[in-house]
């Protein structure tokens, strides 16, 4: 214990088969508030204290916990609350000194022990209240996917999806209500699916396999071109790898991509870790709609995508850690105006097709150092019967990182 010896706030996980804890029981036996779903109250109580059902939107709950610090409160959550729970939510708003937790077993842990699966090498995700498209990234053959279902349709839905993408031949396995009198575990292919809906307190454990001609999203750098919708307006695949590269993410940096065309840089910062966060912007509302399709087809919904031409569209946009300029969006005005909205140690990136951008490249290289370079790219393609090289207009990037 710190030096705030008693907590007011005890967030108490409770499993399908409500057993708790003799700690556990007497902080609820000594709450004045309980907090919980109805399904909580059912397994827990009764309770000497009032009673609060969490509302819609659950956020609504805050005030009313926080109105009572100092007397005891007790808030009753599935399995783990810090596990994709509401644990996170609380701690934003109270110290870590005023609250204890008792978790119980999450249901990743216990849908890993049903299937005697190793939960440190499986993909965890949750859909609950999330796009489901969140799923696409982690698709790669012999994966294990345990994955937190909205409701009973979520297995039905996901096994759709797979068919879908390519992956129809994935076993699936649905767990429900798990550690409780209730629990039931079925199985089925992705391809013949055909399970009823069931309990809606349900995970879904993928065993991934991938049918001939799956797209698989590549761990590495430099998606094919012709994966994304695109006008043309595109970082060519050789090019785009060299720039996400040179821009260097990190685990939850922020991009800004700037005059984004499909967004494909934005995208494959965005797929490189769950915590990543890329902006993208976009003067043409044809070319913001088409970025927003292709994020969400590769996985990244919730990439954020700004239609609106730079400088105005970055005013409000959260500080960046990263900057991309694309071929066609550089300017001297845009180039300093990105260097200033850099946080120290941000790294800027800016691609030049034009003479004219080549040479602003050159002075912001002669005036600010990092590194110039001059990248030239050659596919094979037919001469008659032969084949020969055929030369992509040249890129000259500059990349610089801010003191």
């Amino acid at each position: 214990m710190t030096a705030s010896a008693h907590p007011w706030l005890s967030i108490i996980g409770i499993g399908e088969d409500g057993g708790l804890s003799l700690a556990a029981r007497t902080l609820l036996a000594q709450a004045s508030l309980v907090v919980g779903g109805l399904r909580h109250f059912a397994l827990a109580g009764p309770f000497a204290g009032e009673t609060l059902a969490w509302p819609s939107p659950i956020t609504d709950a805050v005030p009313k916990i926080l109105a009572r610090r100092g007397t005891p409160v007790c808030v009753l959550a599935s399995g783990d609350p810090f596990f994709y729970g509401v644990g996170t939510m609380l701690a934003a708003h109270v110290p870590a000194d005023e609250f204890l937790c008792l978790p119980a077993p999450s249901s990743f842990s216990l849908a890993a022990s049903r299937l005697g699966w190793s939960l440190q090498a499986c993909r965890l995700v949750s859909v609950h209240g999330r796009d489901l498209m969140r799923l696409v990234p982690h698709l790669h053959p012999r994966a294990k996917i345990l994955c937190l279902s909205w409701d009973e349709t979520t297995p039905a839905t996901v096994a759709a999806l797979l068919v879908a993408r390519g992956f129809g031949a994935s076993k699936l396995h649905v767990l429900e209500a798990l550690g409780g009198p209730r629990e039931r575990i079925a199985h089925d292919r992705a391809a013949t699916f055909a399970l009823p809906p069931g309990d809606p307190l349900n995970i879904l454990a993928i065993e991934v396999e991938a049918d001939a001609g799956a797209r698989i999203i590549s761990l590495g750098a430099g998606l094919p071109d012709d994966w994304f919708e695109h006008d043309g307006q595109i970082t060519k695949r050789e090019v785009r790898a060299m720039t996400l590269a040179a821009l260097a993410p990190r685990r939850g940096d922020h991009l800004w991509d700037i005059g984004a065309g499909s967004g494909s840089v934005s995208i494959e910062w965005a797929l490189l870790d769950p915590a990543n966060r890329a902006t993208a912007i976009e003067a043409h509302p044809d070319r913001a709609a088409r970025i927003a399709r292709n994020a969400a087809y590769f996985g990244a919904p919730d990439m954020a995508v700004v239609t609106g031409r730079a400088p105005d569209a970055l005013a409000g946009l959260p500080t960046p850690d990263a900057i991309f300029i694309g071929g066609g969006a550089g300017s001297d005005g845009l180039i300093d105006l990105a260097y200033a909205a850099l946080r120290s140690g941000g790294r800027l990136v800016v691609n030049a097709i034009t003479i004219e951008t080549q040479a602003l490249l050159i002075q912001n290289f002669g005036a600010r150092g990092g590194d110039l370079v001059s990248i030239a790219v050659a596919r094979a393609d037919k001469v008659g019967t032969f084949h020969g090289w055929r030369p992509a207009m040249p890129i000259t990037q500059w990349a610089v990182t801010k003191p």
